[in-house]
């Protein structure tokens, strides 16, 4: 299983189309896939795809989302071995089947997709590909993924995860959806806690490793968690993480973009300094702090294989629609790095704490 691609629900395709390009570096993809109600643009960086789709009529089954929730991401949709099979995995564990299994051949392609209806406005397409002359294709895709990644003019090369909000009470409901009907596994479990507020997570990854959805439920009546989830009218996706070789280059062009981002406070790099077996020259410490990056790091990694252990770099914007609801991570992942970090997970709570206050959501 892999992420095909992201479809976002919007009012304007075509503007979000131009702030994908001139935010983030993305490129516009020329062939067109609306129809008479819908107009939906393409954008991609790499082997990441985002849909943008807006109504162009009220008959629109966007404009029916938008009637139900502020603009955000509507369908992730995923590569399977079978899809066949996996339609019926979800029926059997009663999942609700929106689109039943479409075929389509073009050239040497052969393309099957059906859709099922995951929490609030969320669906998931499930997609499988063949190609009648398999490994002459899977040759020359290798190479085109290779030349995409490597002439992207974005410094985004993948997703590196999806987060889920779900209502209080719903996480383990949640759980035992994706393990049941998307043969994910738990992993890492995080409850957060400060002063004003709390959540619970956890972290799903799909069977080969290439898809991480860490699930969130609010764990208290003022959580952040609760904020979107009643702006949003309901669950959704609140963040996607997009994964980048340099992060401090690749924010600071970023920023002369326009592109805005939360804030961290200056005592977060003094409290940094101050923990065990930082693995960063101190001039990389000032250009992380002058970016305004959080950074985790395995504390208790040898001496010896310190300045290579394991370590997280990760941004989060500002929410990108006039709600706040939806925003974007950035992330580093160096060392092989896996999972998430407890403390880079508990500095976005609060700086998102922070946002909250200045809307006047928390007290």
């Amino acid at each position: 299983m892999k992420i095909d691609h992201v479809h976002f629900y919007v009012e304007d395709a075509k503007v979000w189309r131009d702030w994908f390009v001139h935010h983030l570096g993305f490129e516009a993809v020329a062939d067109s896939i609306s129809s008479f109600h819908t107009c939906t643009e393409v954008v991609k960086s790499g082997v990441v795809c985002f849909l943008l789709s807006s109504p162009l009529l009220p008959t629109s089954p966007v404009a029916e989302f938008l009637r139900q929730h502020p603009p955000g991401v509507a369908d992730v949709a995923f590569i399977v071995e079978d899809v066949e099979a996996a339609i019926a995995i979800a029926q059997a564990h009663d999942a609700e089947v929106i689109q039943p299994i479409q075929e389509h051949q073009e050239g040497d392609m052969s393309l099957k997709w059906g859709k099922i209806a995951a929490w609030g406005g969320l669906n998931h397409t499930l997609i499988e590909r063949h190609f009648l002359k398999r490994e002459e294709w899977e040759n020359t895709k290798l190479e085109e993924i290779s030349k995409q990644v490597l002439l992207s003019p974005s410094p985004i090369t993948a997703i590196d995860h999806i987060v889920l909000n779900v209502a209080a009470g719903d996480l383990e409901r949640a759980v035992a959806w994706y393990e049941k009907i998307l043969d994910f596994q738990p992993q890492q479990v995080f409850k957060i806690k400060t002063d004003r507020s709390a959540l619970h997570s956890r972290v799903m990854v799909s069977r080969n490793g290439s898809v991480q959805m860490p699930i969130n439920e609010p764990a208290s009546s003022n959580s952040q968690i609760q904020e979107f989830l009643d702006v949003n009218r309901g669950p959704g996706i609140q963040h996607i993480a997009l994964r980048t070789p340099n992060l401090i280059s690749a924010i600071a062009q970023f920023r002369a973009d326009g592109l805005s981002l939360l804030s961290v406070p200056n005592s977060y790099y003094s409290r940094l300094k101050q923990r065990r077996g930082l693995p960063l020259s101190h001039r990389e410490i000032e250009a992380i702090a002058q970016q305004e990056i959080l950074v985790d790091w395995q504390e208790d990694a040898p001496v010896e294989v310190r300045n290579a252990a394991p370590l997280l770099l990760q941004i989060f914007t500002q929410p990108i629609f006039d709600e706040p609801t939806f925003f974007f991570e950035f992330i580093e992942r160096r060392s092989q790095a896996q999972g998430f970090g407890e403390g880079n997970f508990r500095a976005l709570f609060e700086a998102i704490e922070s946002e909250q206050i200045k809307r006047g959501t928390l007290s």
